[in-house]
């Protein structure tokens, strides 16, 4: 097994989550339908899995010629037989170092279960008949303690959900194996590499800019993002060169902008918007900090320089705009 202390080559990414979980499979299991099993089978430890009808002994027996048989008497339709043969099997067959997962509560749950199936006599019509213990529980964070949240997950993975039968084989089970081990998707490290590329190109762009283009741009990444302007750009304000409404939120906000400066300069322009009082936000945006500039911790004060205003300006879609000025 992979050990991050191990003197051996590291595995590749691709190859390193299945090591580390110590799995040879994985299945995604439906508890119940509509998943009306999950609370109880999460909270207890446990692996419902129902087919009423079916008897336990062939199962346990691997007689599934029987099972199959069975499956036909209980009136299952013609094309539904194999797939009821092939989901007892894997409960039955698939061993401890197999994965299983299921979706409940907005979140992602996985464990691995004991080997020996339990036949649950006298149970309600609507529970389960037979069920596997969760080895361990059952677990909704990765290994780093990440919350498997459905919402931060590729569709690639959650749309087994949709699958109306019980048991199936989960496509991206790479994905699946990654997260769990809260390692970094490969395609993702290599777009943030882009981005921070990106960004660190855009603020040498900004830097090059004339003053009245850099104006433009800050008020730009403003208006797009649902500001209004409530004064003339750089004209007759003293305290901001920008003054903002942003109507669906009803704050208003001060912008101060300019092409160098340092703390000195910073705390200045903090002090006269405290004593104002007539905002309830504060922007100040400097594409060159001649040394590193603070703020005290208040969420209403905010500093963009350098690669956090390359940011602000990339998202606001001006990197064309940015090249187009830097020709």
């Amino acid at each position: 097994m992979y050990s991050p202390e191990s003197t051996a080559a590291p595995l590749p990414i691709e190859d390193r989550a299945p090591a580390v979980l110590g799995v040879s499979d994985s299945r995604y299991i439906k508890l119940g339908e509509g998943g009306r099993w999950a609370a109880d089978a999460i909270a207890n430890g446990t692996i419902p899995f129902g087919y009423r009808k079916i008897a336990h002994l062939p199962c346990i027996m691997g007689d599934w010629e029987e099972v199959r048989q069975q499956l036909i008497a209980s009136g299952r339709r013609a094309g539904k037989i194999s797939d009821g043969v092939r989901e007892l099997r894997a409960f039955y067959e698939l061993d401890e170092r197999t994965l299983w997962v299921t979706i409940s509560s907005g979140h992602l749950w996985w464990t691995r279960a004991e080997q020996k199936v339990h036949w649950l006599e006298n149970v309600g019509e609507n529970q389960p008949v037979r069920m596997r213990r969760a080895i361990g529980g059952w677990q909704c964070t990765s290994l780093t303690g990440e919350p498997l949240k459905l919402l931060a997950m590729s569709t690639s993975l959650t749309k087994v959900a949709r699958y109306q039968a019980t048991i199936c084989s989960i496509e991206r089970e790479d994905y699946l194996l990654r997260r769990i081990c809260g390692e970094p998707e490969p395609l993702v490290l290599e777009a943030m590499s882009v981005r921070d590329h990106q960004e660190i190109v855009a603020s040498k762009m900004i830097a090059q800019l004339h003053w009245r283009q850099f104006e433009i741009m800050v008020d730009l990444i403003f208006a797009r993002g649902g500001w209004q302007r409530q004064s003339a750009l750089g004209e007759d304000e003293v305290d901001a060169d920008l003054r903002l409404l942003n109507p669906t939120i009803r704050e208003r906000a001060w912008v101060q902008v300019k092409s160098s400066a340092d703390q000195k300069v910073l705390n200045d322009y903090v002090s006269r918007f405290q004593q104002a009082a007539d905002a309830e936000r504060f922007y100040f945006i400097c594409h060159t900090a001649k040394r590193q500039m603070t703020l005290p911790y208040e969420p209403r004060l905010h500093v963009w320089t350098g690669q956090e205003l390359a940011r602000q300006a990339i998202s606001a879609g001006l990197f064309d705009w940015l090249i187009d000025r830097t020709k």
